[in-house]
């Protein structure tokens, strides 16, 4: 098809003439012409890449949403271990750490506190908080688990020492039945027989004539012999390990010597009536871990379940103590 010719009226010569282009002029159309497709390509690129993104920035978002997809398994599977880890801690702490009278693992040793700076250098990114909060939880569930498996460790060194452990926490009654005339005072409050006040009694009282036997309520080494005139007055203390100690007050005679290993069941004493006491009697103590505890609590080798109720029967009665 032949191309069509343009014309122009020319004024000088009052004529239409075929109107052509300078070569300039050709060069500044398809210059023009190439300019805007130049321009409405990088408007339509704008717009594409502003709606839909750059393929780097799409491929960079599939990660991203691949990321947090794992984050989510991964937290999932955190709580999970987590509540794992509870259970495991609650059968720790509640049966095999009660079963060896052992005491529950402090939570200060489960929950360290963690500096507020730990995490400074996670911060400053567009998912920092998402970075922060699963490094937290596993530094959470690591300590955990090292201060559970330490835990175990110590319930199998208490496993392998069960039969000295049960032949050393006392269990037994310091005197023998048949020369036990009353329990006299029980552990709690107890009314003076001095200053006639209500003051706490630390031990049993156990009323029996001067020179009854009185015998070791458990394996153990005599921590100490005192002879005093007042206050407990002769006084032995045998230290039975796993945190356990008892006291025999108002002695008459000792049998045994500070540093001495002793059975349940031997002889250490003699009952007496010295120090500040108002007759003759055993006062008998329990303590573990440095604190008091009921001594009727650990007479269940020698009593019976009623013998045992009436005793604690006695112990809710506000009496007067001996000592």
């Amino acid at each position: 098809m032949a191309r069509r010719k343009k014309y122009i009226f020319n004024h000088n010569t009052l004529r239409f003439e075929e109107f052509k282009l300078l070569p300039w002029q050709k060069l500044l159309r398809v210059l023009g012409f190439l300019l805007s497709v130049v321009v409405i390509a990088g408007i339509f690129l704008l717009v594409f890449f502003f709606f839909f993104g750059s393929p780097k920035e799409r491929m960079q978002e599939r990660e991203l949403d691949y990321l947090k997809e794992q984050y989510a398994l991964m937290e999932a599977k955190m709580n999970d271990m987590s509540e794992v880890l509870d259970e495991i801690e609650q059968r720790d702490d509640n049966i095999y750490r009660l079963i060896f009278e052992a005491e529950p693992v402090a939570s200060s040793r489960r929950y360290l506190d963690f500096k507020a700076n730990r995490y400074e250098n996670l911060y400053g990114y567009k998912n920092s908080e998402m970075v922060v909060n699963i490094k937290a939880k596993l530094d959470v569930l690591s300590n955990r688990l090292a201060a559970q498996s330490k835990s175990y460790d110590e319930v199998l060194v208490l496993a392998k020492n069960k039969t000295k452990m049960l032949s050393s926490i006392p269990a037994i009654m310091p005197l023998r039945e048949t020369e036990l005339r009353a329990i006299t005072s029980t552990f709690g409050t107890r009314i003076d027989p001095i200053y006639k006040v209500a003051k706490t009694h630390k031990g049993i009282d156990l009323s029996s004539p001067t020179g009854t036997e009185v015998y070791a309520t458990g394996d153990g080494k005599v921590a100490m012999v005192e002879r005093k005139h007042t206050g407990y007055g002769n006084v032995i203390t045998i230290d039975h390990g796993f945190g356990y100690k008892t006291k025999f007050a108002h002695l008459s005679k000792f049998v045994v010597f500070k540093g001495q290993t002793v059975k349940r069941g031997q002889l250490i004493g003699y009952v007496g009536s010295t120090g500040k006491s108002t007759g003759p009697h055993l006062h008998y103590e329990v303590l573990k871990n440095g604190q008091n505890v009921d001594p009727a609590n650990y007479f269940y080798n020698d009593i019976t379940p009623e013998e045992y109720e009436q005793i604690l029967e006695l112990s809710s009665i506000t009496t007067q103590a001996m000592d």
